[in-house]
């Protein structure tokens, strides 16, 4: 199984260009646990650039655990049913936020 870091470092290979259409916005996923960290994805021109730490001023912060994290990932939690129930916090801009499943789908 992979770890969480890995996860994200994958996750550009995901990646979908035409989801990023006219996005120009970083955004920063803090993760707390054991497996926790910081990682963050520029948004620009349709490309994506990856950072494996923080980064300054991100349009949108979403932090949660690491087990919420990879549920949400392998599609055993919802992130909206996550949001409501507060297990996913964003700080930032919530329309941004909203765009990060056709950014990044998640294929099962």
């Amino acid at each position: 199984m992979a770890t969480i870091g890995e996860v994200f470092e994958e996750m550009h290979k995901h990646f979908n260009p035409a989801g990023a259409a006219g996005i120009d916005a970083s955004y920063q996923f803090n993760i707390s646990g054991p497996e926790g960290g910081t990682w963050a994805f520029v948004i620009k021109d349709q490309k994506c650039e990856f950072h494996s730490d923080a980064i300054d001023s991100p349009s949108v912060q979403i932090s949660m655990s690491d087990q919420d994290w990879m549920a949400i990932r392998e599609g055993r939690l919802n992130s909206q049913m996550a949001f409501m129930q507060g297990k996913l916090k964003v700080q930032g801009d919530m329309g941004l936020a909203m765009k990060l499943q056709s950014i990044f789908p998640i294929k099962s």
